[in-house]
């Protein structure tokens, strides 16, 4: 995650993974939910930089590109395994 540090990524990350979850109707655990935050922040965060050449900062620049980034690694999962 941009500008933050390990601590604070997971904070985020687990944050972001958790709204992504009740945002998406889905039921995963917190370790899941902190690896979603961050792995989708990680895919938004490559989307932003490769379309705009740049990405959000802070801490609440990066909980919108981790939620946004864990919906979108959801959804791909969901249609992945066919359950749409």
């Amino acid at each position: 995650m941009t500008g933050l540090g390990w601590i604070a990524s997971i904070i985020v990350g687990g944050i972001a993974g958790w709204l992504a979850e009740k945002f998406m109707k889905g039921d995963h655990g917190l370790l899941l939910n902190i690896f979603m935050g961050i792995v989708g922040a990680m895919l938004f965060n490559a989307i932003l930089l490769f379309i705009f050449d740049s990405t959000l900062g802070g801490w609440i620049g990066q909980l919108f590109v981790g939620f946004v980034g864990a919906c979108l690694l959801i959804g791909i999962i969901r249609a992945v395994r066919g359950r749409g």
